[in-house]
């Protein structure tokens, strides 16, 4: 026989209260943690399986700008700290980027005379010795400060290291209503000082209205695992040009509309399929590869064939084979807006918070604290 427990029964209390055990969520749970704070965390799954565990696992900060710069840069120290203090796998190898035509090297010249310290221009022979690459490579950018995490690990280790300081995690939990000082679950109440809603996509979920105001869709993305088929190790996460019209940070650089037009020209189909063709080496070798990008506020649930193959056909170009052994297929989902992040107060004592740009990997651990700087002001 089945036992039910009264919705209106009472589960749990902490000074904050976070619902999502994504990597945004994590992120402010850590920050509490630091504080001193009592913390529980209520997530939907039996673990965190969505966009924080579906991406390259790539610390893009070096491409930012503006406040997702600024959060990027904080968010690479606690990177690294918490990859110290939990023992996940960590590279910190920087990002290279491949220009194969003298438009795409025309903008990274313009990003490194902006960035400077931050951008270290190469020839075609030292991308060459950084990476496998095709034939036509004609120089490129490493980007220093970027890091690499395997995503199926990390933010599992993050909630293993925030369990172990007392968090108490709330798996298989739905959220039904929140309101100041009380989240209702399918489990029962649970009393909080504060609460921060890091649902990602689903906002609209909670609250429709809001989503709407801030004109919040969901993006789809079109990803895969391959056999690395030169069978080395690389080190630094891997950009191309199509990567430069998808990161704010080149957006000012006075060539990229004319490389846009470009890549428009020859390649429509590729754009049109929001192509960002990157990959990152998983611990084991294997390459991820991507990606394209559909927006919806309801998504198909037809994956087109036609994707998979763009991607495969262009890493293999890039990586100068014919054909890619796939191991592994996969639809990330994200929330997507005009502004980058989308943080709320839909009522006193409560901040909605969602990375609205596809960076949640890159700024979560930089954003988290300033949001709760001013949750708990």
């Amino acid at each position: 026989m089945t036992s039910y427990l009264p919705r209106n029964q009472s589960l749990d209390s902490a000074d904050l209260v976070v619902v999502g055990a994504g990597i945004v969520g994590l992120a402010h749970a850590v920050d509490a943690v630091r504080r001193g704070l009592s913390v529980a965390v209520i997530e939907r799954d039996e673990r965190a399986t969505g966009a924080s565990v579906r991406n390259f696992g790539h610390g893009c900060f070096t491409a930012q700008d503006g406040d997702a710069l600024r959060y990027a840069m904080a968010a690479r120290t606690g990177w690294l700290r918490l990859a110290k203090e939990s023992g996940f796998w960590l590279r910190d190898s920087g990002t290279v980027v491949v220009a194969r035509a003298e438009d795409e090297h025309a903008v990274l010249e313009e990003f490194h005379a902006v960035r400077d310290d931050q951008v270290v221009l190469l020839d075609a022979a030292e991308v060459a010795g950084r990476m496998p690459v095709g034939p036509g490579v004609v120089g490129g950018a490493w980007l220093p400060m970027d890091v690499r995490v395997d995503p199926r690990e990390a933010p599992h280790a993050i909630a293993g290291w925030l369990a172990a300081r007392g968090v108490r995690f709330h798996w298989a939990t739905t959220v039904h209503t929140v309101e100041p000082g009380l989240v209702s679950t399918s489990r029962g109440q649970v009393r909080a000082g504060r609460v921060v809603m890091a649902v990602g996509h689903d906002v609209d979920r909670h609250f429709p209205e809001l989503a709407e105001q801030a004109g919040l869709r969901r993006c789809a993305l079109h990803m895969l695992r391959v056999r690395d088929p030169h069978g080395q190790k690389i080190a630094p996460a891997v950009l191309t040009g199509f990567s430069l019209l998808r990161y704010d940070g080149f957006g000012a650089c006075p060539t990229l509309p004319a490389l846009r037009t470009r890549l428009k020209s020859e390649h429509p189909d590729l754009l049109d399929a929001g192509l960002n063709l990157m990959f990152t080496q998983r611990p084991d070798g294997d390459l991820t590869i991507g990606d394209t990008h559909a927006y919806a506020t309801t998504l198909e649930p037809f994956n087109a064939d036609e994707l998979d193959r763009h991607v495969l056909v262009e890493a293999g170009r890039l990586l100068g084979v014919e054909s890619l052994t796939v191991r592994e297929r996969w639809r990330g989902v994200y929330a997507s807006a005009p502004e980058p992040f989308l943080i709320a107060t839909p009522m006193p004592g409560v901040r909605v918070v969602s990375v609205t740009s596809g960076v949640g990997m890159t700024t979560a651990l930089g954003l988290a604290p300033e949001v709760l700087d001013d949750l708990l002001r």
